[in-house]
């Protein structure tokens, strides 16, 4: 486990959860290759009580989640591809941007985003680490894409090459970074004097106050709340101006980041977001400390419901293969005894096996074929969408089981 903290440098001395052994969450596994196994690697979760981030130790470097062969691609979800079209289109109009402005986005994926900027003429460019991904920005919705892991050296590149950012936005990337402190500073060197830079983050009292702890897993080192936040982006002469909450992830942030001296004031969402945080116990250790103890529970009542459904002859099958579905799924014990197969949008991971679990992977029309008595919804944030999708099933009887925030059977 790291013995400090990876923002402020404290002492990591509040367990929030210890998940055991973990395969890498997004490491799918071909079947010729099940046989030669996997690496395993500790998942423990921390909190510094100077800082209060909370954060996993580096036990695998970003090398090894953000690679040619990524599996996560970010167009396969409608609800998803709307959340990012309202916030470009509010991003345009907020900002006044038009086609001499700029903007960037950091771990731009597929381009699922920009492309929304493309439709805007306005001019865009992404910077992510995974080659798969970049391509298909590029093919497939004409994205300008940097290979490239973002930090300090890359944004005094890309301020050379390309210029400063009007907007600089980060969604869900920053969870995925070991080295914060030098992941901001590089915001700081590529954002313009009058810019914005936009983040958006799963908020860590919603993981706690809803049991998420499937959101845990190797791939995200760092778990964010605004308290944790504030000291972070003021050590690098940046301030948080504004933030929103968001229903995207179970329960996420959005903040406005500015430069420290830039023209503007403190928007009263900032002090209304911190005084909630304050309220909820952020800032003490008690509010961390029951949560291991709640998730043990959860884990019981899931495999409890499982097994009652299985001994009576029911038939169970996954729907989605993301990262937070394996923390789960490894964590409870649930493999091909449970579930016979999962299926999933994404091209890329149908045909390949659960990480650990080794439970297979078929596209969603299966699920139709194999017409089971229950759907367990893995990505439970989007089970409105997916329960609209498969709403045929109940042509049959079928139910769904969603695991969080407490293991259910809906209709």
């Amino acid at each position: 486990m790291r013995p400090t903290c990876r923002s402020c440098g404290g002492p990591l001395r509040i367990l929030l959860a210890d998940l055991g052994l973990m395969p890498i969450s997004n490491a799918f596994v071909r079947p010729q290759q099940a046989a030669a196994g996997e690496k395993f690697y500790p998942l423990r979760v921390c909190v510094c009580d100077a800082c209060w981030l909370v954060q996993t130790g580096s036990h695998a470097s970003p090398e090894i989640h953000f690679h040619d062969e990524y599996a996560y691609f970010s167009a396969y979800s409608d609800t998803w591809l709307a959340h990012c079209r309202a916030f470009v289109a509010g991003a345009v109009e907020r900002f006044a941007l038009d086609a001499d402005s700029r903007v960037v986005e950091v771990a731009s994926n597929d381009g699922y985003l920009l492309q929304y900027f493309v439709e805007h003429g306005i001019s865009c460019f992404g910077v992510d680490p995974a080659a798969n991904c970049a391509k298909v920005a590029w093919d497939k919705r004409r994205v300008p894409t940097e290979v490239a892991f973002f930090g300090t050296e890359t944004a005094a590149r890309l301020l050379n090459q390309r210029g400063a950012a009007d907007l600089l936005i980060a969604n869900n990337v920053l969870a995925h970074v070991p080295d914060i402190n030098d992941f901001v500073a590089g915001f700081k060197i590529l954002l313009g004097p009058e810019g914005t830079a936009t983040f958006e983050v799963p908020h860590v009292l919603e993981l706690i106050r809803n049991t998420q702890f499937d959101t845990i897993y190797h791939e995200h080192y760092s778990y964010f709340s605004l308290i944790a936040l504030t000291p972070l982006f003021e050590r690098h002469g940046l301030r948080i101006v504004d933030a929103e909450r968001l229903r995207t992830h179970g329960g996420s942030l959005r903040l406005y980041v500015r430069h420290a001296g830039a023209a503007g004031s403190l928007a009263r969402r900032v002090s209304d977001l911190e005084t909630e945080e304050i309220a909820a116990g952020l800032n003490d250790a008690a509010a961390y400390i029951a949560f291991d103890a709640r998730v043990r529970a959860l884990k019981r009542s899931l495999l409890s419901l499982l097994i009652e459904l299985v001994g009576r002859k029911k038939s169970i099958l996954g729907y989605g293969a993301p990262a937070k579905g394996n923390t789960l799924l490894n964590y409870c014990g649930i493999g091909p005894d449970f579930l016979t197969f999962t299926v999933d949008r994404s091209t890329h991971k149908q045909g390949l096996l659960l990480p650990g679990t080794h439970i297979p992977i078929r596209n969603p029309d299966a699920i139709f074929s194999f017409k089971p008595d229950f759907v367990l919804i893995l990505p439970w944030n989007l089970r409105e969408e997916i329960m609209t999708q498969l709403a045929g099933i109940r042509d049959w009887g079928g139910k769904f089981i969603v695991p969080i925030p407490q293991p259910a059977i809906l209709d």
